[in-house]
């Protein structure tokens, strides 16, 4: 087998770096309408990525038929946020992923993730810390 050439990709420069916030959502009390309908979970989201001072530069959100959840993103200028959900399960996946590459946005990450967390008020939240770069 011929040996692979090293690599001649160069390191990421440490601005590169950034942070991915992963949450498994169990047992939401919260969310109201933002479980099913799609305007609802899109309003919420884009308010609170405003909030977090996060530039959001387009949407797209989908709600499934017959009482089914949402499947929703926001990409931003930083990266993006994604959300999913079950109303039937009562669960949610959230998705927040930040670069760092003109500014360190992982506190603006954090405040958007805590704010959506907070806004579904699981019972059993299983929250993942990723850095990234």
């Amino acid at each position: 087998m011929p040996e692979r050439p090293p690599s001649t990709r160069s390191p990421l420069p440490q601005q590169t770096s950034g942070l991915h916030l992963i949450g498994d959502l169990h047992g939401c009390q919260g969310g109201g309408a933002c479980m099913q309908d799609a305007p609802a979970l899109e309003a919420l989201c884009r308010a609170e990525v405003a909030a977090a001072g996060l530039t959001p530069v387009g949407s797209l959100f989908h709600a499934f038929a017959q009482g089914g959840g949402v499947t929703g993103v926001v990409v931003l200028a930083e990266s993006h946020l994604c959300v999913h959900t079950w109303p039937e399960a009562a669960y949610v996946t959230l998705d927040v992923y930040v670069c760092n590459y003109s500014a360190d946005n992982r506190a603006k990450a954090q405040a958007l993730f805590a704010a959506l967390v907070a806004a579904f008020a699981p019972q059993q939240p299983q929250v993942h810390s990723v850095e990234r770069g």
